[in-house]
């Protein structure tokens, strides 16, 4: 499944115009530590987090991941905006909590790390 797909199927608002969401998303992992993210994370998967500053991109690029899924209706801060923008990183929203939104991914099909 794609990230287009995703964001269609479940609600998300994108907040990165112009970065591409043909991305596939192989799996998916929810943390809000950046450290837990980066020791468990895997290339592909779509981060759920409620996080919104910077750093997040910054492991989304190390870790290689599909995207990043803000939660509870959180937007990301306009400096962590225009890193996703210049990193191609997608940023996605969700209006649901961290538990529902990671129990609607995996009713998709996408499993943890």
């Amino acid at each position: 499944m794609t990230l287009s797909e995703l964001a269609a199927c479940l609600d998300l608002k994108v907040f990165t115009s112009g970065v591409p969401l043909d991305t596939p998303v192989l799996g998916g992992y929810a943390s809000d530590l950046l450290s837990d993210v980066i020791g468990h994370g895997r290339k592909g998967d779509l981060w759920v987090t409620m996080q919104v500053h910077p750093n997040i991109v910054a492991v989304a690029v190390l870790k290689d991941l599909a995207g990043i899924v803000l939660v509870n209706g959180r937007e990301p801060a306009p400096e962590t905006l225009e890193q996703a923008a210049r990193e191609k990183i997608a940023l996605l929203g969700a209006r649901l909590g961290a538990f529902d939104i990671s129990g609607r991914l995996y009713g998709l099909g996408l499993k943890g790390s």
